[in-house]
């Protein structure tokens, strides 16, 4: 694998940082390697908590797991961090509702493998930026009912509302991808607090400039903030060599 370079911030407006975000180069597990990037959500620290246990739980898992279809051991991974995250929501008060978004990937040879819950966000990188995952969010689902378009998406004020997140209920339903992937290609993976701040164009321009990749996260950043900066950010960005 490639260098991957990651990071958090928590914005200008947030007290609390409630995301979280682990990569792995290396096997874990079964699989060679590992990203995943958490958005919780919940009362005070309730969201944080939730974002870093369900990290935690699923690497535990993937560890765990002897399987080879990829797909089956992320899945099984999210069954079991959405059945502990309702567990100790139900055991706590002050965790009660608590939840979080997820994007998990793994690269195998030439095939990235994603699964997707919540509106955290996955883009293949090349000559242009396509996003492979889609919003679980009541905007994404107003866009493709033809209700509103992507621009008046982009600042409709129920932005914020999801329809999927694990912990949400009883039974996680995580979207799946997978991509073949060509000399060159990168991947990254975010939270709403950088995909609300900035468009996909400034997303794509940030990431191909001549510079390395830590600057161009530290740009990303940066710009996220001037542009309000209204909720904690999420990073990875991966470059496997293929």
């Amino acid at each position: 694998m490639g260098k991957t370079v990651s990071r958090t911030d928590i914005g200008l407006k947030r007290k609390l940082n409630q995301d979280y975000v682990f990569t792995a180069d290396c096997p874990v597990g079964k699989l060679p390697n590992l990203y995943l990037v958490a958005d919780g959500m919940g009362g005070h620290k309730a969201g944080g908590f939730a974002s870093k246990y369900a990290v935690e739980t699923i690497v535990e898992e993937v560890n765990r797991n002897k399987e080879d279809n990829v797909f089956s051991v992320l899945h099984q991974a999210i069954i079991e961090a959405n059945s502990r995250i309702r567990k100790k929501a139900s055991e706590d008060d002050s965790m009660a509702g608590m939840g979080t978004t997820l994007v998990a990937a793994t690269i195998l040879g030439d095939v990235l493998y994603v699964a997707n819950v919540g509106d955290s966000r996955l883009y293949l990188i090349n000559e242009e930026i396509k996003q492979i995952t889609i919003d679980h969010s009541l905007v994404e689902e107003m866009v493709r009912m033809g209700g509103i378009n992507r621009e008046q998406a982009r600042n409709h004020e129920n932005k914020n509302i999801i329809t999927r997140a694990i912990g949400a209920q009883a039974v996680v339903n995580p979207d799946f991808f997978e991509v073949s992937l060509k000399n060159g290609d990168r991947i990254f993976m975010c939270t709403d607090g950088v995909s609300n701040m900035l468009t996909d164009e400034e997303i794509f321009e940030i990431l191909s400039e001549d510079s390395s990749d830590e600057e161009k996260i530290e740009k990303m950043v940066t710009a996220a903030n001037e542009h309000g900066g209204r909720d904690n950010m999420g990073i990875i960005f991966v470059n496997p060599q293929l």
